[in-house]
């Protein structure tokens, strides 16, 4: 029985976002489709039921809009002074923020999250006053529409014709305690506007023409349900994660496609494009890179990075991550992500000492639903000729470096010299281990097949030297072929495993290098202030992380791409602006390794 244990970076990052919010207080957002669908009605009953239960309650604003059942929820209520702040001539009612934090209830409901406060306030935003009572350890009710919403407020102009200039980030929204969805149909709705329970009655009717349109208010639910249901699977993957849970439940239909290094990938992303579209469920696209594919020729690779763009440009989230088996590397960032179907191409062939990896997959994963996409006829399935043909190129594009395996017989007769001095005095059980240390030092050092070489060799010079009879490949004592085996077989496994750490060690290092330029290009870039250090500090990056030179090239004001005035873009004139013009128009990649232009 495997038990789920949790991940220590998970639970460090969880201890100091524990640590950060420790002393904040916590914000709920009572959240609907348009006004009217009785969101401060509910963050009132709630207050109230607070209340009760004895919690310090305070209302800090609230607009009523002169409706009577809301107006009777605030009896019983204490409520905090509004300030007057004058303005061109005119004296406006604002939330009094000073005074609630000298106040400092344990809860206080502060209303419409999105307003924008009259010019004199502290903050230009109402959302950022709840930011300060939150920083200050007081609990805030507070309500908002979906229109608000930056990310949606130009989605929701589009439907309704209609664009509120008052828009709240969506990263307050996202980072609020609680969310409670108020929703109302849109014939009720518009049945409460009729009714003056919305707006007053001149107000109702311009609003009954203009943006309470019923497929409007269809529209906008549809919005609002959707967004609530986007924050709701957040607090499901932060539970998951807190909670170390690794099987996949359902939820939300979430497709994986694998993308696998022969030909057909491409049919397998559209299909997963289809499928996701008909279930109307986000999807992601993996290429597992392992150490044999590291050796793929360029063309291949280009061939891949091709398929992953296409997934990319269909809606997926794509991504390549390392791994040794592919299978459990494609299980584990399906139950990372809760992803419940997976899709994958279905192998033309089976080797007979091992199943495929989609066969693995429907074998592991036991809590998804593995989807068999057939392959094109015209590609090559797994294990054709085709396919090992060019996996037979590959290899022998990759060029055998004679002086590693020149060090690994050095080595041999450097232990064999060694093990002759220690053979008076110590047992040839002892002799063994020095040579199996000779095997995991070349394989450090020099990799898997010198590694071999020095575990076939040595097993031969402890045969012929210290074997009796000596000097010669017969041996007198049976015993001692169980001792040459089980030697070899050490020598082979501790070599391949030693190189693998090498290989794994090289791969973290460079991604570490990676992050490293990454971090400092964004720390550098961060403070450039001037459109000369940009172009400066992204040659510097961007030559030290390809080790080639670069420029920089600026469009005018006729789209026209030209060299900037810097020495270095001098040196490169030899540069093809032509080939660089034509890139900038169309937005794809032109030059050496990319399809010709057309």
């Amino acid at each position: 029985m495997t038990l789920d244990r949790p991940d220590p970076d998970e639970l460090l990052r969880q201890l100091q976002q524990d640590e950060h919010v420790a002393g904040r207080g916590k914000l709920k957002i009572f959240f609907g489709a348009s006004a009217g669908v009785g969101k401060t009605y509910a963050m009132l009953l709630a207050a109230q039921d607070a209340q009760r239960n004895g919690i310090d309650v305070l209302v800090g604003l609230v607009e009523t809009h002169g409706r009577r059942e809301t107006l009777a929820l605030l009896d019983g209520l204490p409520q905090l002074p509004l300030k007057a702040i004058a303005y061109r001539e005119r004296t406006l009612q604002e939330f009094d923020l000073d005074a609630a934090i000298a106040r400092k209830p344990a809860l206080i409901l502060v209303d419409e999250l999105a307003h924008a406060n009259a010019p004199g306030s502290r903050h230009p935003r109402r959302w950022q006053d709840i930011d300060e009572l939150l920083a200050a350890g007081i609990d805030v009710f507070t309500t908002v529409n979906v229109q608000h919403l930056e990310s949606l407020n130009d989605v929701v102009g589009g439907i309704t014709g209609v664009r509120v200039a008052e828009t709240v980030p969506d990263t307050v929204f996202d980072q609020a305690d609680a969310v409670v969805l108020v929703d109302l149909p849109p014939d009720e709705l518009l049945r409460r506007l009729k009714q003056g329970k919305v707006y007053l009655p001149q107000q109702a009717e311009r609003a009954a023409q203009s943006f309470f349109r019923k497929g409007n208010l269809i529209a906008l639910r549809e919005l609002a349900l959707r967004r609530t249901a986007d924050r709701v699977d957040a607090d499901v993957r932060a539970y998951r994660d807190a909670q170390s849970i690794r099987r996949v439940w359902e939820t939300r239909d979430t497709l994986l496609a694998c993308i696998g290094p022969r030909p057909g990938a491409e049919k397998i992303v559209r299909a997963a494009a289809r499928l996701a579209d008909r279930l109307n469920a986000d999807w992601h696209a993996v290429y597992v890179e392992t150490r044999q594919l590291q050796r793929l020729r360029e063309s291949e690779r280009q061939r891949i990075l091709k398929v992953l763009a296409l997934a990319q440009e269909l809606g997926a989230q794509a991504t390549t991550i390392a791994g040794e088996d592919v299978a459990a590397a494609l299980l584990d960032y399906a139950r990372t992500h809760n992803t419940s179907r997976v899709v994958i191409g279905r192998a033309g062939g089976r080797r007979w000492w091992r199943s495929s990896v989609s066969q693995r997959l429907a074998q592991q994963a036991f809590d998804l639903d593995v989807i068999q996409i057939a392959r094109d006829g015209a590609d090559a399935p797994l294990g054709s000729k085709a396919w090992m043909a060019a996996d037979a190129q590959t290899l022998a594009d990759d060029p055998v470096r004679p002086w590693p395996y020149v060090w690994a017989l050095l080595a041999s007769v450097a232990t064999t010299g060694l093990a002759a001095l220690l053979f008076p005095y110590f047992e040839l059980a002892n002799i063994v281990m020095v040579f199996l240390l000779s095997v995991m030092a070349v394989a450090l050092y020099c990799g898997r097949g010198p590694a071999a070489l020095a575990a076939v060799v040595n097993v031969l010079v402890f045969d012929f030297f210290f074997v009796q009879p000596r000097f010669s490949f017969a041996v007198s004592d049976a015993q001692y072929l169980l001792t040459f085996a089980v030697m070899l077989a050490v020598g082979l496994i501790t070599g391949q495993l030693t190189a693998r750490l090498r290989y794994q060690l090289r791969v973290a290092e460079q991604r570490e290098r990676r992050a490293r330029a990454l971090y400092e290009m964004a720390r550098d870039l961060s403070g450039a202030l001037t459109t000369e250090q940009v172009i400066e500090l992204s040659n510097r990056s961007l030559a030290a992380g390809f080790n080639a030179a670069t420029t920089v090239l600026l469009p005018d004001l006729h789209e026209r791409l030209q060299l900037s005035s810097e020495p270095e873009a001098q040196r490169l004139a030899v540069l093809d602006v032509a080939m660089a013009q034509w890139a900038f128009d169309h937005g794809q990649p032109a030059g050496a390794g990319t399809d010709p232009l057309r």
